[in-house]
């Protein structure tokens, strides 16, 4: 039973997910395109992770990192992208509420971790552009595990606040989640519990996280960019700009449309558009990030070779 009679009023006890359409032939459309976009995520983040681990040249702070950014973008795309594509072949998608709370949380989780992940990639190049000759002290061992803790603990904090926001609501009308998953506030719209704070918090607590990660990543580019202007060899800066324009193009595409869903007034974009720009981030940037750097990165591509020459050998 989707309901449950309590009193003189009824329960929730699964949800509806509405997906993307309801247009048969768009849905299998959608379902072999988005198969397709997950396998290539998850191959080219197992690549990334094993080329990085595999290979002595890439053991340095950036390719730990990179590395992390893999296995998180892994985790965020299945956190949504198996129950997504379950949608397209099924008329209808239920989720049990434990279901929905578990693919909210570890949603959230790894997409703040991806945050702050891109930040301390930020504050990596930032050292090792502008204090190169301090790179090995302020980019040890400790600090890159600390900078990869406080990612994790970041993500978890958020998923936690998220959760116990959600769990404090109460669902006893319609169950019909207009979205391809779990997502905070169409589950809030269905809340017959609805109060300030369970507004206000998961706002301000993820709001929170993009003000700070962007303020770093800010900062760190502000002055990458005097350090590059300052360098007289034009070889110099070529060399300094593109070890970083991986990075950049990277947390331009996931914060660009993470601020549409989260930092834009509510009521200028319908929820069609949210679930676009939501596929975009949750869906195609995780496969997108591997191939951004492993194509206009020289050390990947040369580790790749390396790689490829080793295994045909034997």
């Amino acid at each position: 039973p989707t309901t449950m009679a309590t009193g003189n009023y009824t329960t929730v006890t699964e949800f509806i997910i509405l997906g993307l359409t309801e247009d048969p032939i768009v849905c299998f459309i959608l379902f072999v395109v988005f198969l397709g976009v997950y396998v290539v995520t998850v191959m080219g983040n197992i690549s990334i992770i094993t080329l990085t681990r595999s290979s002595p040249q890439l053991h340095t702070p950036m390719y730990l990192f990179l590395c992390h950014l893999a296995f998180v973008d892994m985790g965020y795309s299945s956190s949504v992208t198996p129950v997504m594509l379950m949608g397209f072949l099924r008329e209808e998608t239920s989720l049990p509420i434990a279901g929905c709370v578990a693919q909210l949380c570890s949603a959230v989780i790894f997409g703040t971790t991806e945050s702050f992940l891109l930040a301390a990639m930020a504050y990596d190049r930032y050292v090792a552009i502008c204090s190169p000759l301090l790179y090995s002290t302020h980019m040890s061992p400790r600090i890159c595990m600390f900078l990869l803790g406080t990612s994790y603990l970041g993500g978890c904090v958020n998923g936690w606040i998220f959760t116990g926001c959600l769990l404090s609501l109460s669902f006893c009308g319609p169950n019909k989640v207009n979205h391809f998953f779990c997502d905070y506030s169409p589950l809030l719209k269905l809340s017959c519990s609805h109060d300030f704070n369970s507004d206000i918090i998961p706002a301000i607590s993820s709001g929170s996280v993009i003000v700070v990660t962007v303020f770093v990543i800010a900062v760190s580019y502000i002055y990458i960019l005097i350090t590059i202007l300052k360098m007289h060899s034009t070889e110099g800066r070529h060399k300094a700009f593109s070890t970083c324009t991986s990075h950049l193009t990277a947390v331009t595409l996931f914060f660009g449309t993470v601020t549409f869903i989260y930092v834009m007034p509510k009521s200028s974009y319908s929820t069609d558009q949210n679930k676009v720009v939501s596929v975009f981030y949750m869906v195609v940037i995780p496969m997108l990030n591997p191939l951004i750097y492993s194509l206009r990165n020289k050390d990947v591509k040369e580790a790749m070779r390396k790689l490829m020459a080793r295994t045909h050998w034997w």
